[in-house]
């Protein structure tokens, strides 16, 4: 039995508990727990200073953002969307009977491929729903000209994007509408949580009657919404975390450079570089297999990881037109998707986050490159400690 440390493909920051105490003696004082209380004005405020956005509505969860972001921009018919990504987004289509086209991505970044979106338009065709995958923007410029030309809204699916910018401008400015998810294994997290960014005061007006069951007034409802809203526990502690993250930030960007530094001559391993122009916030280390220089496939790395306490996990496969509720869909066909069927095999996620010790890196780069090709600077005696 393997006794060394777990190691997770993420963990969640969590601040001193002392200081989290205080926020909570403050509710209990309060005594308003939910429905816009103190706390969630204040989260909204602090994030749109922090964000750089005029406009945020606050959620419990993202998957419920993305559902009310469709049904606040009146979207149905088709929606052009990716596969390559998080079940979240396309199960938000689903739930509003909304029919998803997928169409491929880009081998440079794994967004969608803004070249293969037009020959998927259709008069049924209402809206784009990109994701901004690990957190690397999509080709916003190319995606709007498109939206322009056929009519089309844009809704970003920004859950991985919290705190990124492009050229200085804050990635959840574009399109009509971001969600950004703050769950536990996001960079910023409020335990569950999410957003909705918006442009003007009237669209959010909208979102947030759309969060609290359509009400708009004590006896006015305008619109059949649900309960979405963020509580104050959530809140205050996303008010917490906001202080730590610039520090956080420079522990994941530290962490990713030494994957990149220690991984970088290892056959048959490749990963993604930073983009010029972007301030990227390190949510995911993702690296590409080749089985035919590295040795193994991917899948096999991933198993023999797990016997030595590493659970990396394969973000994302298998890929959302895989899945029963989407494989019958004319667009799911794995040949009008090559990229995304190509990553999806050889893609894996490794351990990132800001308690992570530079021995438990060190454990995951040998490990990778014990198992993997004949190197002859391994030091195999170590590896086979880790066994």
């Amino acid at each position: 039995m393997n006794n060394q440390e777990r190691i997770n493909v993420t963990q969640p920051f969590l601040p001193p508990l002392e200081e989290f105490t205080e926020y909570l003696e403050d509710i209990w004082k309060r005594k308003w727990l939910t429905n816009n209380g103190y706390y969630h004005q204040e989260l909204e405020k602090a994030l749109c200073d922090f964000l750089g956005v005029e406009y945020i509505s606050l959620f419990a969860n993202a998957t419920l953002a993305l559902v009310l972001a469709l049904q606040e921009m009146r979207i149905s018919g088709e929606v052009i969307t990716t596969p390559f990504s998080f079940v979240a987004t396309t199960h938000s289509l689903w739930w509003n009977n909304i029919k998803p086209v997928f169409v491929d991505i880009e081998p440079e970044t794994y967004n969608i491929d803004p070249e293969k979106i037009e020959a998927a338009i259709t008069p049924k065709t209402t809206a784009i729903l990109p994701v901004h995958v690990y957190g690397n923007p999509c080709n916003i410029e190319k995606i709007q000209e498109i939206a322009d030309i056929y009519g089309l809204k844009v809704i970003y699916d920004a859950a991985h994007t919290f705190g990124v910018t492009i050229n200085g401008q804050s990635l959840v400015s574009y399109g009509d509408l971001s969600i950004l998810s703050f769950h536990a294994t996001k960079v910023f997290n409020t335990f569950e949580g999410g957003a909705i960014i918006s442009h003007d005061g009237k669209t959010k007006k909208r979102i947030d009657f759309l969060k609290n069951f359509g009400f708009a007034g004590e006896t006015t409802v305008v619109a059949p919404g649900i309960n979405a809203k963020m509580n104050e526990v959530q809140a205050a502690f996303g008010l917490l975390q906001l202080k730590y993250f610039d520090e956080c930030l420079k522990k994941r960007k530290r962490i990713a450079q030494y994957y990149r530094e220690n991984l970088k001559n290892i056959k048959g391993v490749s990963y993604l570089d930073d983009i010029q122009g972007v301030q990227h916030n390190y949510s995911y280390f993702p690296i590409i297999i080749e089985e035919n220089l590295f040795g193994i496939c991917r899948d096999s790395l991933y198993e023999e990881m797990k016997r030595r306490n590493i659970f990396a996990r394969r973000y994302f496969y298998p890929l959302i037109s895989h899945f029963p509720a989407y494989k019958k869909l004319n667009s799911a066909v794995p040949e009008n998707l090559p990229v995304s069927e190509w990553v999806a095999k050889r893609i894996i996620c490794l351990p990132i986050y800001p308690g992570l010790s530079k021995e438990n890196i060190n454990r995951v780069i040998t490990v990778i490159r014990c198992i993997g090709n004949d190197e002859k600077d391994i030091n195999y005696e170590q590896c086979n400690c880790l066994v």
